[in-house]
Parts: C-alpha cells; structure tokens; sequence
C-alpha cells in the first residue's frame, strides 16, 4: 500500500530492545527503568479501580489531576495555569506532543527541529503536511547555534519544536538559550512546543528552564511534561500539555478525535497520590548518583563520557576503540558483548553515522556494574 510516510521504515531503537531479548543482552537502549513505582502510589491505582473510576474520563483528564499539575507547576517555576482551561491530560508524552503538532502546522508549514531529536517529532510533523527542518546542534557539548537558527527562519516557519532536558544528548537548555528563542521569535507569531518530559533530571548547577517562565514563550508555547520518569510509570501512559486557552481549546478538540479519553483511574490515582508530595529533590538527587556511578565505573576504559546534564541518558563516544559506523559498533556491541545501547545515528534523519552510542542508566547499581565490566572487556577483545 501506499505510505503516508516514505522516508521513515519505522524504529530501529525498538529493533534494538528485541534484538536484546533475542542476544540475553542487558538493554541499555530504551528507557526503561529497573525500578518500581512507589508502593502507595500503586495502592492508590489499585484502590481506585477497585472501587470506582473506570468509566470514561472527561477529554481534558480528571480535573483534580489537573488541579495538581497547575498547582504544582505554580510552585515551581511562578506561573499560574488555570486547570479549566489551560490544562490537557494526555496519553503520554508522544500523544501530547503529536497532538499538538496537528493543532497548529498545515500543509506547507515548516518545523524547526533541533538535531539529534527524538524520533517521533519529524513524522508527525509530516503526516500534518508540514515540512521538517533539522538544525543540528553543535559539538562539542550538542550545543544551538542561535544565528544558524535565526538563518532558518523563513515566513513559512510554523513552529519550533524544543527538548529540555535532552533527549537523546542530555543537555539542559540554559536561562540565556530560552532568552535567546524568545528573541529570535518575538512578534514572528512562531509557536513553540516545548517537551519538557525529563524536567524533573537536570543535574549539577544545569537547572531546567521551563518555556511557561518566560512571557514571550509562554504565550504561544505548548508545555509538555510527564510524571513517567518521576514515579517510574512510563507504561501508564500519562503526561500533560499547558498552553494558553485559545490553544488548549484547539488541543482539546483535536484530542478528542485522537483518543476520546485517557484511563481514568490512572488518573485519579496520580492525583491524590500528588496532593501534597512533590519528589523532585529527591528523584533528580537519585539519578544523579546513578549518572555519577555510571561515569566512574567507565572512567580509564577506552570510552570517552561527558557527564550528562540531564534526563536519565548518558552519551558514550568510541571513537578512541574504533572509526566504524555507530551502528555497526552497536550490533557488535550487542551481539559480542551482550549490552544493547541505541548508535546516535537514530536519532538523526538522515541516519549519519557518530562516535555515540545512548544508554539509559534508570538501572540498579549491580546492574550497571555488569553492563561496565563487559564494555570494557568487549574493547579489549574486539578486532576491529
């Protein structure tokens, strides 16, 4: 049949995570964590479903889910959303952003994607009849160029699409970084979808930088974030979008045509489990130590590793091991020395061949250790 999407063979990063079942490899390539939810949170999920909830929840999600996320997001970065009609619950992180993208790109619109990016942005931008376009971010450090990006806006540009913190790179977008997308896009009527899935990861003095903090963003920007990394509930499928009214009603609307509903038990189980808790020092302090660890397992092998600044990846250079294309290096790395890692070249659209491999360190410390004694053992015995 005809493809809507002919440049795009679907995701070879899921390719991985079965070729690491197959190989009885330790998969590092997805983020998925080793760690269970909190213990009453899941009682709460289990309470709910029990008892009451599972009926179909309103469009924009349960209201005192929303009420949370408002109240919470005021507390920490000083911007009031109102959870009537400011507040979006979605399906996940993908759904909201996605959905989205439908809200405001049309056919012939362009996107402006920052390269490496996720996989999912430049497809949905084009089953909306937009046209992507990838600004690479700049080694070293994966920073943006502000003056390349100024060079890429053109009249037709709809929207700019930024990851904060990173993924897959793990760098957090700086105070003067949002000033700098806020004036480069001042009076352009240039949206913003602002993915701030990992907000709760940023390390270091690296702190996150929401788009709802600076006026000229908040404005014409979409907030997406999720409690997936927090509370180690990715498969809930749970996030949320914050956006002015006039575009939350337009992400409403289109919401509703996607999905109807998100599980409302889920919901109001997140709900009262949120009323009155915030982990954020905590969790962000948790995956800091396992960045750390994981930096000192690998520090005097032959990988080359700059601290991540956030989210729970880490990117590994093999450049002083060997010249062969990321994926190569990945397969071999899978099938020989039993780690299963994501090559960076996925996460390009043009497939263009790094020196770095992704792995998610959301692991437990013996696992860690494991994943570290046999890359450094396939970089001994390897011939490349």
């Amino acid at each position: 049949m005809q493809t809507k999407l002919p440049e795009t063979q679907g995701s070879s990063l899921w390719d991985m995570r079965e070729m690491a079942m197959e190989h009885q490899a330790i998969d590092m390539s997805v983020g998925v964590t080793e760690f269970s939810l909190p213990a009453r949170l899941g009682e709460l999920a289990s309470s709910v479903i029990r008892n009451q909830y599972n009926n179909y929840a309103p469009v924009a999600g349960c209201m005192s889910l929303r009420e949370q996320v408002a109240a919470r997001y005021f507390n920490r970065y000083g911007k009031r959303y109102s959870p009537v009609t400011e507040v979006t619950i979605s399906a996940g992180p993908i759904q909201a952003i996605s959905t989205a993208i439908t809200a405001v790109v049309n056919e012939g619109d362009e996107v402006i994607i920052f390269e490496p990016s996720y996989l999912t942005y430049g497809p949905a931008v084009r089953l909306n009849g937009g046209t992507p376009v990838h600004v690479p971010l700049k080694e070293p450090g994966f920073r943006v160029e502000w003056e390349d990006l100024r060079k890429m806006i053109t009249t037709r540009t709809r929207l700019i699409i930024i990851n904060t913190p990173h993924n897959p790179t793990g760098i957090v977008f700086s105070r003067e970084d949002m000033l700098q997308l806020q004036r480069l896009t001042a009076g352009t009527g240039i949206y913003i979808i602002s993915d701030e899935t990992y907000e709760c990861l940023s390390y270091d003095q690296d702190k996150h930088q929401s788009a709802g903090q600076f006026e000229g963003l908040a404005s014409r920007s979409f907030i997406v974030s999720s409690p997936g990394p927090v509370y180690h509930i990715n498969g809930w499928g749970l996030a949320w979008c914050l956006a002015p009214e006039a575009m939350t009603a337009e992400f409403r609307k289109i919401q509703e045509y996607q999905i109807v509903n998100v599980a409302y038990p889920l919901q109001q189980a997140l709900a009262e489990y949120m009323e009155g808790e915030d982990s954020r020092d905590e969790i962000n302090e948790f995956y800091q130590g396992k960045r750390n660890y994981f930096n000192r397992l690998l520090k005097g092998s032959p990988y080359i590793l700059h601290p991540t600044q956030g989210s729970y990846f880490q990117l590994v250079s093999f450049s002083a091991i060997s010249q062969v294309p990321d994926t190569e290096f990945a397969l071999r790395l899978l099938r020989e020395g039993g780690v299963a890692a994501a090559p960076l070249s996925l996460f390009m659209h043009k497939k263009k061949s790094t020196p770095y491999l992704r792995f998610c360190f959301a692991k437990k410390n013996e696992t860690l250790e494991e994943v570290a004694r046999r890359m450094i053992d396939f970089a001994a015995k390897a011939a490349f």
